[in-house]
């Protein structure tokens, strides 16, 4: 259940809770500003409450017991408006368009009997919920009545604003009608999304209605990548995803500003709530309009499926070869075909087409190749139904060193390579081994902020983009112009992985382009120093088999002889192992690595007080914490990581002079494993942390007495505790 639906059913789940909300200033009870009763009194809810959509809307409808929603929008407090019809509702169907059809009465609702129900009538029902005309009328399409079947047949034209305007007649047909024909309606959804400013309506600006009003579209979020951009292409039936980018206009005008959560299937899309705003941002996007791969893992895998008179099939296996698959790769913008064979991606839900493809390869698009009717249709099942895996390309590079594991992190975009800069800054080791895993390159080594000469143009991207490596290929960079850059090392030829952070888990070292495990037999404490030292981790603690899972790579045969002062496992000698038949997958190398300290205080006569400082790029230096949001909780997390027990104290201190300090985030102290992983900024301040955590009794005496005496009173005020 998403976070909106479980709100909703928190504030609207009894019966008698209609009472705790209503819509007032409209011209009936079911129209008007929605208000929320709280401890007695009748406030306004807003849509930054709630996130709201026309699903939310629609669940207020029925407490209120109105019909369907109508409508949603904001006024200029963001208070939640909402229109609903009083005397009909569609209810148990698919979408707020689709239902079994129910009018009210007299305050009691009951269903229609197909026999007393047209066209012209269902055209009347469509528009008056504001969705699109009727596709389906029918009895039983979603489940039998409920309520109790009416016997009142209703005589449309077609024009009406509402079905109650309608004339209508006692039906001649009530004996004969049983819950079982209840209509069941289905009106089209109106499309409220479209491309402009091409060719092809696959193609082009996005742009929304709402209000009846056309407007660019920007998301508030930024969360905006390749997935988003795939269930647009979805919602305009438009195909696979192929290109978008960030557009900035020269000035800026009104858009519809949407939350990113919209993006994540095409009914949400449908649903969005968007704000009146003004920006200079929109987006651009290119859908490949006659091909799109389903089912897959992401956008790159999926079953086949081509669109021809506008709509979709898929291919047979034995029409479909390896230049075929080449251009459907090139078209939707993904790497070379590795993988096409029947039923890889479940059996066709579309037909499967009848047209064996000629393509030569070169070709920029599947339906510009020859083609000709299949030979083979008739021995063509849905299982044998093409399913292709076209491999990501590699969008990301780490430039300016001799190995490519190690560099300036780069990034691709609009057939343009640039400098990569955080815009948000949440930059740390566990974004570099994100990067690290991405470019095949084993544990992140270290990384540094670097600071250029001049500003010059980079990609600006998210930080959420480093959580995987799936996320960082769909990222959709922000062109902006910046004097930052990150340099990272990555260990071209070990890793740790499935451990519980970056300086644990199975060892696997790479070999001619390929990872292995390494068998315990054949791995010592010298072997480990080794390893531990080439990621930039302390001292190996523990080394075991199976101690992070049984291998997935294959156990190596190969016993490495380090004496334990290498820089690199493969600098080691090394010979065949003798105990190789012996060796399995659950007696891989399981390693663990102590962090190494990169925090201190100092100035103190106890390790536990004094003055913070942190090591980075083997200098220490005092922190600063750069965007001040610095208090008690935090200095818990330095007094945790130093094994120092609880926080006693802590102050800002003003130096004399300004000298050069590492600048972290207050984000870096929600815990002890991202401090270590935090990468701070090289920068100058006068500021520094005084901290005095309660080490052992004496300390927290000594503190005590201090206070008394009124010597530190600033920092008197915070709250002393003990071990």
């Amino acid at each position: 259940m998403d976070q909106t639906a479980l709100m909703l059913l928190l504030c609207l789940c009894s019966s008698a809770l209609s009472d705790e909300l209503r819509l007032v200033a409209g011209r009936s009870r079911c129209v008007g500003r929605l208000e929320k009763k709280d401890l007695g009194d009748w406030k306004p809810v807003t849509d930054w409450n709630w996130n709201w959509n026309f699903t939310s809307a629609a669940g207020a409808c029925r407490q209120l017991h109105c019909g369907s929603v109508v409508s949603l929008q904001r006024d200029e407090d963001d208070n939640v408006e909402i229109i609903c019809s009083d005397s009909v509702r569609l209810v148990q169907g698919t979408n707020r368009c689709s239902g079994r059809l129910e009018v009210k009465t007299n305050q009691s609702w009951s269903s229609v009997c197909e026999k007393d129900f047209d066209l012209q009538d269902a055209e009347v029902v469509c528009r008056e919920i504001g969705c699109g005309p009727p596709s389906v009328h029918q009895g039983a399409l979603y489940g039998e009545a409920e309520a109790p079947v009416g016997s009142r047949e209703f005589l449309c034209e077609g024009s009406e604003s509402a079905l109650l305007n309608c004339s209508s007649r006692k039906s001649s047909g009530r004996n004969s009608c049983s819950p079982g024909q209840a209509v069941g309606l289905t009106c089209s959804d109106q499309d409220n999304i479209r491309l402009v400013g091409e060719a092809s309506r696959c193609a082009g600006r996005l742009e929304m209605i709402h209000q009846e009003e056309w407007r660019p579209v920007d998301v508030m979020d930024s969360y905006w990548d390749m997935n988003s951009v795939a269930t647009v292409c979805a919602d305009l039936d438009c195909g696979s995803a192929v290109s978008a980018r960030n557009s900035k206009e020269a000035s800026e005008r009104p858009v519809w500003w949407i939350r990113s959560d919209c993006f994540q299937s095409g009914s949400e899309l449908k649903n969005c709530l968007p704000s009146d705003e003004i920006s200079d941002q929109s987006h651009e996007i290119i859908c490949s309009d006659s091909v799109r791969l389903v089912q897959g893992t992401n956008r790159c895998s999926g079953r086949l499926e081509v669109k021809t008179n506008q709509s979709w099939s898929s291919v047979c296996e034995k029409d479909f070869d390896l230049q075929d698959a080449e251009v459907v790769c090139r078209e939707i913008s993904c790497g070379p075909p590795s993988v096409h064979q029947g039923a890889l991606y479940g059996e066709a839900e579309a037909p499967v087409g009848s047209r064996e493809f000629l393509c030569e390869g070169s070709e920029s698009a599947l339906l510009n190749c020859s083609s000709r009717k299949s030979s083979g249709r008739n021995s063509c099942s849905p299982g044998q139904a093409v399913g292709l895996t076209c491999s990501d390309q590699d969008n990301i590079r780490l430039v300016g060193e001799a190995s490519r594991c190690a560099g300036r992190l780069e990034m691709i975009h609009q057939e343009e390579w640039r400098p990569v800069d955080v815009m948000d800054s949440y930059w740390n080791m566990n974004s570099v081994a994100t990067v690290c895993a991405e470019l095949d390159c084993g544990s992140a080594v270290s990384a540094r902020k670097s600071k250029e000469a001049s500003r010059r143009p980079v990609w600006w991207i998210r930080s959420d983009c480093f959580q995987s490596g799936s996320e960082l290929k769909n990222c959709l960079p922000y062109d902006e112009n910046s004097d930052q850059s990150h340099e990272i090392i990555c260990s071209d030829s070990v890793r740790l992985v499935q451990g519980t952070n970056r300086c644990s888990g199975r060892l696997e070292v790479k070999t001619n382009q390929s990872w292995s495990s390494v068998c315990e037999k054949d791995f010592d404490l010298q072997d480990a120093e080794v390893v531990c030292r080439e990621i930039s981790c302390g001292p190996p603690s523990v080394h075991q088999g199976a101690l992070y899972g049984e291998a997935e790579a294959p156990v190596g045969s190969r016993e490495f002889l380090c004496e334990g002062s290498e820089s690199a496992l493969l600098n080691c000698s090394s010979r065949k192992s003798s105990g190789r038949n012996s060796c399995s997958p659950g007696q891989a190398v399981g390693l663990t690595c102590s962090d190494q300290d990169n925090i201190r205080l100092v100035g103190e006569a106890n390790r536990c007080a004094g003055r913070l400082e942190m090591l980075h790029q083997k200098e220490w230096r005092p922190v600063d914490v750069m965007d001040s949001y610095w208090n008690m909780n935090s200095v818990a997390a330095v007094c945790a990581e130093l094994d120092c027990g609880s926080a006693v104290s802590a102050r800002n201190s003003k130096e004399a002079s300004w000298r050069p300090v590492w600048r972290i985030r207050s984000d870096c102290f929600q815990s002890g494993s991202e401090l270590k992983n935090c990468l701070p900024y090289d920068g100058n301040s006068d500021q520094s942390l005084e901290i005095i955590c309660s080490g052992n009794s004496e300390l927290s005496y000594l503190f005590l007495l201090k206070c008394f005496f009124h010597q530190v009173p600033d920092v008197c005020r915070e709250t002393v505790t003990f071990n």
